[in-house]
């Protein structure tokens, strides 16, 4: 499915990287909920400058792993060279990645990344006592790129890092980056969170980043950025770079999703559930803000409405602007998807919008993405142009899930192409609009058509929102 996701990078290149670490675990604000805050502040002589960060890494260390994976796969063979040399020249080949991880209970739960073991068939876990176990991958979220893996401890109790409940980062706060880079042992840099809410990078397409200049290396993906509490506020998962390695531009997956997704596991889902807004619109630009009267340019100005959709039910309209959901400034389509997709299915959430000229409050029920029409998944077979494609109906929850437009309309989904006459054409992403002049609006429709015996097709699909009429 990773070819069909809309991957967005402002930058020259993106990294992943290989670390990871998350616990289920209550974080020392939840033990004492009315203990005042401690004020920020920064070094005021040299004295305090020799302070050291070294009761926070004792804390949080043995918590963080190392994460291996591998698989076995055919080796490629070069046509050329088998011709010559007579064949045989085939065979495996073991291919493998390697992270950083982090115990999220005592039992053995651990978090890392879902580009470490992507694929993967054979996953071992080294703790900081340097032992080893092998691993089970309890759930895997390619979405916000986290995974939720299992080691059995016979009943030992193991240490865990608390994951920050408190959502109070700001720019500027002091933290650590902890992980396994390079394969040389645990590591630890130190750096400062540089921004926050960071919706317009990244591979995966439900993230909120942190980025911070701690150097992040690879290996460290999976691994656990870490407050000066010694909790776990974020997992660091790829950089910005040129050259491949860590310039201070590197990001993390906030600790509101590394808990939504452990809760998942936990409670014995494969999958996460994340409410769906319903809402397509854009970022507020300058001109827009001043054709809207607004002082200065903020929030997303609604498009389109997902007909009864959560938005629709609360009263959201074309032409509205979203400023916040839940308290949480909105300043473009992923950061609104963002904020309403760390709730609970259920969750009443209040949603600040401008209408006209005036501010005002709705309320939003958190729901998940509705399945209709039902996803009817099939791969066409027989003596036709679509042999080989796999393909689905799309709905909300089948586009959430792929990372394709909801909005794209009815129509039979190309998931995947196998081989069969369809690779020589088709593509994942494409929708079959049409077939020999009638319009195909769902699998079944296609299904049928594809049974027929014409003389010629004649097919229309659409890729990339152009149409291309084919003819066979």
């Amino acid at each position: 499915m990773t070819a069909m996701r809309h991957l967005r990078a402002l930058l020259p290149v993106v990294v992943l990287l290989a670390a990871c670490s998350n616990p289920t675990g209550q974080s020392q604000a939840q033990s004492i909920p009315d203990m005042p805050q401690p004020s920020r502040h920064v070094p005021a002589d040299a004295a305090s400058m020799k302070l050291s960060f070294a009761p926070v890494v004792k804390r949080a260390a043995p918590a963080v792993v190392n994460v291996a994976s591998r698989r076995v796969v055919p080796r490629r063979v070069d046509p050329f060279w088998d011709f010559f040399m007579g064949g045989g020249g085939g065979g495996a080949q073991v291919q493998g990645s390697l992270g950083s991880g982090a115990i999220v209970r005592a039992d053995g739960v651990i978090i890392t990344n879902h580009h470490n073991i992507d694929g993967m068939s054979d996953i071992t876990v080294q703790l900081a006592d340097r032992r080893e176990f092998p691993a089970v991958v309890l759930l895997d979220d390619p979405r916000a790129d986290l995974a939720v893996l299992k080691i059995d401890t016979k009943g030992e109790k193991l240490p865990v890092m608390a994951i920050d409940d408190q959502d109070q980062m700001e720019v500027g706060d002091l933290v650590l980056a902890m992980g396994n880079p390079f394969g040389v042992g645990q590591t630890v840099t130190n750096g400062i969170v540089s921004a926050l809410a960071r919706t317009d990078v990244g591979a995966a397409d439900f993230g909120s980043y942190i980025q911070t200049d701690a150097a992040i290396n690879p290996g460290n993906s999976g691994g656990p950025l870490v407050d000066m509490d010694g909790d776990l506020v974020g997992i660091n998962t790829f950089i910005i770079s040129r050259s491949g390695s860590s310039s201070g531009v590197g990001f993390a997956i906030p600790a509101a999703v590394v808990r939504q997704v452990v809760a998942a596991a936990l409670g014995g889902g494969h999958s996460v559930v994340r409410p769906w807004l319903g809402v397509k619109g854009q970022p507020v630009t300058g001109d827009i803000a001043k054709s809207l009267g607004m002082t200065a340019p903020r929030g997303v100005l609604v498009a389109q409405v997902y007909p009864d959709s959560s938005a629709a039910r609360a009263g959201l309209k074309e032409g509205d602007v979203i400023l916040s959901i839940d308290g949480r400034a909105v300043n473009d389509e992923g950061g609104g998807a963002f904020a309403i997709g760390t709730h609970k299915v259920g969750d009443r959430v209040p949603m600040q919008i401008q209408r006209g000229d005036r501010e005002q409050t709705i309320t939003v029920r958190a729901e998940a993405a509705p399945q209709t029409p039902a996803r009817d998944e099939r791969t066409i077979a027989g003596n036709n142009p679509f042999n080989g494609a796999t393909v689905v109906n799309l709905s909300p929850a089948v586009a959430q899930d792929l990372g394709v437009d909801p909005f794209a309309g009815r129509g039979a989904l190309v998931t995947k192409i196998a081989p069969g006459y369809a690779q020589n054409w088709m593509r994942p992403g494409d929708f079959v609009r049409a077939v020999n002049g009638k319009q195909i609006g769902t699998v079944a429709d296609l299904a049928a058509a594809a049974a027929t015996k014409p003389a010629r097709w004649i097919v229309t699909i659409e890729r990339g929102g152009q149409l291309i009429q084919a003819q066979f």
